[in-house]
């Protein structure tokens, strides 16, 4: 997927350049070695199929949708403590480092770990967790990190079509206005977007609102008619300052244009697609006409030990596959800078790094 060969000094270029990413998931940045650590903590070494890191690896590539939310289910099991959340988040925060990414927005879903509320932990817990490993990223690799608190769709409707429970969302609701002094910065949905529309969500993305927070939310993930309906439901619904995905909003024209209207940026995931058969090859994906029409696009890595990508990879595929220079390169990695949902001070200091490293450049 990635072994097109690229000119050097435009992998150069991609290696040395600050970046941002808005869409990526904290589970989904567990390494192989990670996994293996966090199963011999807690005694949970048979749950995988090998302690081996190196053969762990190959149990990463999933073959299928279900065969993937299969596994990040069993990775997601593996976090336990205050201090699993605190690994996971100062580890991910050493390959932003390793990047140069300056600045993540991580989707975490404290409701998948609710289970382990009735036996001792909390959401002050989970919160304690992420805050001392985004403070040690920050003193020891010089990274920012801001949370996204995910409602998983699959948990709120028991099936496809069925009913409605607003117990997860009001729970991650919660969770996400306890975390605000933690950087908690909004409230998303994510999951399984199939008969799991948008709007029965509103009444939380209402509470969220009001109370400071963005409207982060998965919408048109699928190319399928109703990806688009999610999309335009996830705007004027919930009234998103963002959609994550969004690639089924090529197939209505007028949503379109009320999107380029609004300047809602997307946070599109090219990898991601590919892996999860939203689209069969590079040339089918719509990333480029929706950069044409001049929509805020973004590129972002989803789940990249899971997809076998990195950001990285992610601006090489933009290269490789659609032939972007240079120049579109940086133009589309600075969407992501002006998309952050931070601080309007820490989105200006970065902006301004960014800046100062394009114009040594000469970009």
């Amino acid at each position: 997927m990635h072994d097109e060969p690229l000119a050097t000094e435009l992998d150069d270029l991609i290696a040395t350049m600050p970046k941002a990413e808005l869409h990526v998931h904290l589970e989904g940045t567990i390494q192989p070695a990670t996994a293996v650590e966090l199963a011999k903590r807690h005694g949970l070494e048979a749950t995988l199929p090998t302690t081996d890191p190196d053969r762990l690896g190959d149990w990463f590539v999933f073959r299928n949708f279900k065969d993937f939310i299969r596994v990040i289910r069993s990775i997601q099991d593996l976090i336990r403590t205050p201090d699993d959340f605190a690994l996971i988040t100062y580890e991910a925060g050493a390959d932003m480092a390793e990047q140069n990414i300056r600045y993540r927005e991580f989707t975490v879903t404290p409701y998948n770990h609710t289970h382990l509320f009735d036996k001792g932990l909390s959401i002050r817990h989970v919160l304690h967790g992420l805050e001392e490993g985004r403070r040690s990223a920050r003193a020891d690799f010089g990274v920012e990190i801001r949370w996204v608190f995910d409602v998983p769709r699959n948990f709120s409707f028991s099936r496809p079509g069925g009913t409605y429970d607003p117990e997860p969302a009001e729970v991650t609701l919660r969770h996400a206005l306890a975390g605000q002094e933690q950087g908690v910065i909004g409230l998303g949905i994510g999951g399984d977007e199939h008969g799991r529309p948008p709007q029965p969500f509103a009444h939380a993305f209402r509470e969220a609102k009001r109370a400071g927070l963005k409207s982060l939310p998965h919408a048109g993930e699928s190319l399928r008619p109703w990806g688009a309906d999610h999309v335009r439901e996830s705007i004027e619904v919930l009234e998103a300052d963002r959609i994550g995905h969004g690639v089924g909003a090529i197939r209505d024209p007028h949503l379109l244009a009320l999107m380029l209207d609004r300047a809602i940026p997307l946070e599109v995931c090219p990898t991601s697609n590919l892996s999860t058969r939203v689209c069969e090859m590079i040339a089918l994906h719509p990333l480029r006409h929706l950069d044409r029409m001049g929509l805020t696009v973004t590129v972002n890595s989803d789940d990249p030990p899971l997809f076998g990508t990195t950001l990285n990879n992610e601006y090489r595929l933009l290269a490789t596959g659609f032939g972007y220079g240079a120049t579109d390169l940086v133009r589309i990695a600075r969407n992501a800078f002006t998309s952050a949902m931070c601080q309007p001070e820490l989105r200006s200091s970065l902006l301004h790094e960014f800046d100062a490293w394009s114009r040594s450049q000469n970009i």
